[in-house]
């Protein structure tokens, strides 16, 4: 043989022993817990939520240029999940077992709010309410000019929707109730007989289809002879009139529902009511709006106050007098966002925590241990309502049996109270002095979308759950509404909206989320997309579409769309065999 032919052969046979070696240290290294004695195993699995991997600390490149193309066979990757073995055996335990961390009893659905879906405008003696008469008397603040009196006309269409549903493999639905379909005027007009009749057939087709029902007993909309009357939640009458609205439907519904929520987003409907002035029923002063009647510093805390007392009226009547014979839950619902500090110094830091101290921990602070956020009180003082003795000792015994989360982006936050600071959203005292930014110099604090305020980062949506769970500890959790609304242009094809393969990379990123933050330790027992259809999407009107389904809105044909495909098998993948209907 000769003497150069021999040489390549023992060089070619060297590169090879090296890739090898060096292949093998880096699968070595890839599962390694930072140094520690504790080390994960491999195994194969079919992986198709991109989120999860580039969450991780995996820096394998045959990882990171993996297809993470939701509509193409899901591949077999090598993953790390922490667990505890040996070194010698690690690269060896190659496990079958099921790696989804949902539990069997997971709750996997989509939301919907009645004045969004229902239509059927002041059908079968449903009376008048805050929405009906904004949007009829001021149709230029809403986008396209549009109403729910129609909406997606699920009043009608309910049992269509329910096959929807069905295609999905959801096990649960997210409803609301109208107040004044139920209750026209309020507790003193009487209860509406074929409003009653409605909610029992919707429920009833629910359960025998096999979903079950999480139904909100409000979800912005109420009586407008409420407002008439006392100015809704500026007066604490409001607390008795929800404790009848709530007591009423655990009466009539509640022998098979045994989720329900009380109240939707207080913090952000009193926001936009009563701070910005841009929701019913139009209050604010200057410079946060230019309302005809208002206070912007005064009113929020007080319609908030109101709030927090009649959802606490409302658990007192659940627990006292019905869980123990009907055996359900009773939560509230706030909206969330992830406020990430600007910058490292200790104001940042600050104002980010005052920032959720001002949102979302403005009720939940009160709902679970009686109390204004820390933040709050030193700021506000005497503009912040005051707790009574008895108030206190009520929200402490009555606790809410879950919170409800609703999440959809994150912010950058700037400390505005000791620092040189601009104006805009959050920057006041009403708002905590903690400026909200969707970008830190150029860069953005996620992927830009249409919608100016939806930004994509679920690693915020990951530490917004660590946070609550640290928070709030040993109180379950469910995700009751996410998603992405896109923008319809003028020049928008329904054939792209129907490809929607943004909204596909958002809830594949976000649920990679939510399992990361379940592994970290939050106890999350649900996730209920927002939204099962397009729908009218208050101040947007039709214009803003986060449906899983698209709806021709002169037709109201539903078609699923690229995600409803998707979010299918997400469910198949991770979903549990049966469903929790078919087990009550």
């Amino acid at each position: 043989m000769p003497l150069t032919k021999f040489l390549s052969i023992i060089t070619v046979s060297l590169v090879f022993i090296i890739f090898l070696a060096v292949y093998a240290t880096l699968f070595n290294n890839v599962c390694s817990d930072t140094g520690n004695i504790k080390r994960s195993k491999f195994r194969y699995e079919s992986y198709d939520d991109s989120y999860e991997a580039r969450s991780s600390q995996v820096t394998n490149p045959i990882l990171s240029r993996r297809n993470t193309n939701p509509f193409t066979k899901p591949v077999k990757v090598l993953r790390c999940t922490t667990t505890s073995c040996s070194k010698s055996s690690c690269l060896h335990q190659n496990s079958s077992d099921d790696s989804s961390p949902f539990p069997s009893d997971f709750l996997f659905g989509t939301s919907s709010s009645a004045y969004q879906y229902e239509g059927a405008y002041l059908t079968d003696g449903k009376g008048l309410n805050n929405w009906d008469v904004f949007s009829h008397e001021n149709p230029g603040r809403i986008m396209d000019g549009g109403n729910g009196d129609i909406a997606v006309d699920q009043y009608n269409r309910y049992m269509e929707d329910i096959q929807s549903m069905k295609y999905l493999g959801v096990n649960s639905y997210r409803l609301s109730i109208s107040w004044s379909r139920v209750l026209p005027k309020g507790r003193l007009g009487g209860l509406n007989h074929l409003g009653i009749k409605h909610y029992n057939m919707l429920i009833d087709a629910l359960i025998r289809n096999g979903i079950t029902p999480f139904v909100t007993l409000n979800h912005f909309d109420y009586p407008q002879e409420l407002e008439n009357q006392f100015k809704s939640w500026l007066s604490p009458e409001m607390q008795r009139e929800f404790g009848y609205l709530a007591d009423t439907c655990f009466k009539h519904f509640g022998d098979r529902v045994k989720h329900w929520i009380t109240i939707n987003e207080p913090n952000q409907q009193i926001i936009l009511s009563y701070l910005k002035g841009v929701f019913p029923p139009n209050r604010c002063s200057m410079p946060f709006g230019n309302c005809s009647q208002g206070n912007s510093e005064t009113e929020p805390f007080i319609a908030a106050h109101n709030t927090i007392l009649a959802h606490a009226k409302a658990v007192q009547i659940y627990q006292t007098k019905y869980k123990k014979e009907q055996k359900g839950s009773i939560g509230i619902v706030v909206q969330t966002s992830w406020f990430e500090p600007i910058s490292d110094s200790i104001a940042d830091k600050n104002a980010a925590e005052r920032a959720q101290s001002f949102y979302s921990n403005w009720i939940l602070d009160p709902v679970v241990y009686g109390k204004y956020p820390e933040e709050m009180v030193n700021l506000l003082g005497s503009a912040l309502p005051q707790f009574s003795k008895n108030e206190i000792k009520n929200l402490k015994r009555y606790k809410s049996d879950f919170l409800g989360i609703n999440h959809y982006t994150s912010y950058f936050i700037q400390d505005c109270l000791i620092s040189a600071c601009n104006s805009g959203d959050g920057a006041s005292r009403s708002e905590g002095f903690a400026l909200k930014l969707i970008q830190k110099g150029n860069i953005p604090i996620g992927e830009v979308t249409d919608v100016s305020w939806l930004n994509i980062d679920p690693e915020g949506f990951r530490k917004m759950l660590n946070y609550l769970t640290e928070r709030y500890p040993n109180i379950p959790i469910f995700i009751t509404e996410n998603g992405l609304g896109e923008l319809q242009k003028p020049e928008t094809t329904v054939k792209e909206l129907l490809n929607d393969t943004k909204r596909v990379r958002y809830m594949s990123g976000y649920l990679g989320a939510l399992r990361a933050a379940m592994s970290d330790g939050a106890n999350v027992k649900g996730y209920l997309a927002w939204s099962l259809l397009d729908n009218f999407e208050w101040l947007y009107g039709y214009k803003l579409r986060f449906g899983l389904f698209h709806v021709d809105y002169t037709a109201l044909k539903r078609t699923p769309k690229k995600s409803a495909y998707w979010y299918k098998k997400f469910i198949e993948h991770h979903g549990s065999k049966g469903n929790l209907a078919d087990k009550k």
